[in-house]
């Protein structure tokens, strides 16, 4: 391997991680250094406590400056980095001694992935990103456009970009899809095809760091960041996921009302029930929750629907039924594994008790009174960071799915979050995280 990496020009090969606050790290090995035998590089257990602010631990997370794990390099995941001549990465899993540490996020998706198997269930999923472009103006960004949502004319702006990013994806495993400028001034969305469920929170990693990479070579800062301009649309990251068996979408039934299977609804259905508490997982940010607001396209209600952009869940519709399901109240300021893990056991919570679906919502739940929506099941999220992490302190099945000391780190790092940007404004916020995410 060692030959083989040189040969590509490869010097430093980076060993990536994503910690609670969901900030992309990683350490960098010479390549003279993964001889036979190389196991990783060590990094402090207090990696997994730190917030988004700053490098400080967060206090009640019982992780401190004593004790260390190791981040292993799982080799399947090597790409050689074309925006960064010189450098490979590899995702990593943390270990402790010989297994899996409790804090990794890695392994906690793989736990609930191999839950699914037990229900002779596979995933497909992928994120799909929207993100700001933008350039540096002072101290502060401005959007790199002025265009509105799919303006040919952003399309020429930055069509080199875009042809690049795309061709650094392709050379990484990944494969784009369909591309367009987004409705905030700036904004853009690309999409890519669907992996396995562990495939698709590694592309997730990967995808925000060639994006990242690539726009610098253009004088250009991406930004991920939900909600960066007060008056224009902020970036979500919907969720999207189809369920297998035996190579067979069993997501859909064409025979049902729902169109869902029995398989599909018991487990969307899980997801709606939980997914209060999952917001403190999948819209992890005080940030997000600017973006979370009725009429916003945003998903703001715990409700379903085929093609509805104002609901949670917009399921979607094929020869056979449904499809794919995607989880709009989502965002890319999450840790992607901890994100889908914590999706997955919702969902699988829905299989395991044959939750029962509501009604679908064919109209802008928005527009319902309350007596309307506690009749459909129908329930506003929570509306800050600090309502969702009471609301995951409250729900049993996420809890115990994270255990203890996931539970316990993750929270703390959260709640020191909330407690140091409630009533930080906007501006203020976006100068500290913009380049964060």
């Amino acid at each position: 391997m060692i030959q083989d990496l040189k040969r590509a020009g490869v010097e430093y090969v980076r060993l990536l991680w994503c910690d609670h606050a969901n900030v992309i790290r990683g350490k960098a090995a010479n390549v003279n250094m993964l001889r036979d035998g190389f196991e990783g590089i060590g990094m402090t257990i207090a990696q997994m406590a730190l917030p988004v602010m700053f490098d400080a631990v967060a206090p009640d997370s019982g992780l401190g400056p004593v004790g260390e794990v190791r981040l292993e390099p799982d080799w399947s995941t090597l790409k050689i980095l074309p925006y960064a001549p010189g450098h490979a990465q590899v995702i990593a899993n943390m270990i402790d001694d010989t297994k899996p540490w409790v804090h990794c996020p890695r392994d906690f998706l793989r736990q609930q992935i191999n839950r699914l198997r037990d229900h002779d269930i596979e995933i497909k999923a992928a994120f799909e990103n929207e993100f700001f472009l933008l350039r540096k103006f002072g101290e502060g960004y401005e959007a790199a456009d002025k265009s509105v949502y799919a303006m040919t004319s952003s399309m020429n702006e930055h069509r080199e970009f875009i042809l690049d990013f795309s061709h650094a994806l392709e050379s990484q495993g990944l494969q784009p899809e369909y591309y367009y400028p987004e409705s905030g001034p700036g904004q853009q969305e690309l999409s890519v095809r669907y992996s396995d469920g562990l495939g698709a929170a590694d592309n997730q990693i990967v995808f925000r760091e060639t994006a990242r990479g690539v726009a610098i070579k253009y004088g250009l800062t991406v930004s991920f960041l939900p909600k960066i301009f007060e008056n224009a649309a902020g970036s979500g990251c919907h969720i999207n996921l189809s369920l297998w068996q035996d190579d067979k979408n069993i997501t859909g039934d064409a025979k049902d009302k729902t169109g869902l299977s029995k398989t599909g609804r018991s487990f969307v259905a899980g997801v709606l029930t939980h997914l209060p508490a999952l917001t403190a997982l999948t819209l992890s940010t005080r940030n997000s929750f600017r973006r979370i607001r009725p009429h916003f396209w945003a998903g703001a209600f715990t409700a379903w629907g085929y093609d509805n952009r104002e609901a949670a869940i917009r399921v979607s519709r094929g020869k056979s039924g449904a499809s794919r399901f995607e989880l709009k109240a989502a965002d890319a300021s999450s840790n992607p594994y901890l994100a889908l893990g914590s999706m997955l056991a919702a969902g699988l919570d829905g299989l395991e008790h044959n939750l029962e679906l509501p009604s679908e919502t064919t109209v802008d739940p928005a527009l319902l009174n309350e007596a309307e929506r506690r009749a459909n099941h129908i329930h506003a999220l929570p509306t800050s960071l600090g309502e969702a992490l009471v609301a995951l302190q409250n729900d049993k099945v996420l809890l115990d799915t994270l255990g203890n000391d996931r539970a316990k780190a993750y929270l703390a790092v959260k709640k020191m979050e909330w407690e140091a940007l409630k009533d930080v404004t906007l501006a203020d916020e976006v100068k500290l995280l913009v380049e964060r995410y």
